[in-house]
């Protein structure tokens, strides 16, 4: 599974690509907003730390503003994907801009039929939100087990499943045994993963055991 952050905040990106396991980065309006810089900055910044898709969202909800906005984020770098709201316009954007060789990511995604669209479409990746869809009662992780079931049974759909709206460590988990493609997920969340009790406990008794044995690795 590849990870992708989502956020867009440039310190916590540097941070978390550091570490070698990030494959990508995500963003939204509204995260664009936290961070309170231009957006074109912010894109053009994060494109030059990751080498992996960096999602820049359209602002525009009709086809022929959101092509043109599309077209001129593309320009940006070689891993800009452009992102789009799953409506019809928007699909249209996407199959649009994908026969032109942009990758494309369509998002707020909440049903299998919607996913069905934005594969024949022609979308990079498609963006189920199963934490919204938790928040409603129903069982988010459900939709992405029905996404990768159908698309596995077409092999002409070339389209990855990103999991976004994750909440927990448990999402991700539950999503890698479903075969999903993508986990675009908050820092704090991918930090939790790294957490365990009895690694904690383990390396504590570990580190005390060699204390006492008086020797070290390096030479002085």
């Amino acid at each position: 599974m590849k990870f992708f952050i989502d956020t867009a905040d440039v310190a916590e990106i540097k941070d978390l690509a550091s570490t070698g396991l990030l494959d990508g980065v995500t963003t939204n309006p509204s995260l664009i907003a936290q961070s309170g810089r231009d957006f074109i900055e912010v894109i053009t910044e994060i494109c030059g730390i990751i080498d992996g898709p960096v999602s820049a969202e359209v602002a525009a909800t009709d086809f022929d503003t959101m092509l043109k906005e599309g077209r001129h984020l593309a320009k940006i770098a070689s891993n800009v994907v452009i992102k789009v709201p799953l409506t019809p316009d928007g699909l249209k954007t996407c199959k649009t801009l994908s026969d032109e060789g942009t990758m494309v990511n369509v998002t707020l995604c909440f049903s299998a039929a919607q996913a069905i669209l934005a594969a024949k479409a022609g979308a990079s990746f498609i963006s189920p939100f199963i934490g919204r869809l938790d928040d409603l009662g129903q069982d988010g992780l459900m939709l992405i087990s029905d996404i990768v079931e159908i698309y596995s049974q077409y092999p002409e759909f070339q389209t990855e499943v990103l999991v976004a709206s994750i909440r927990n460590p448990n999402h991700i988990v539950e999503a890698a045994k479903m075969g999903a493609d993508v986990s675009t997920i908050p820092p704090k969340v991918i930090r939790q993963l790294y957490n365990h009790p009895l690694t904690d406990q383990g390396l504590e008794a570990f580190v005390k055991d060699w204390a006492k044995t008086g020797q070290t690795i390096l030479a002085a």
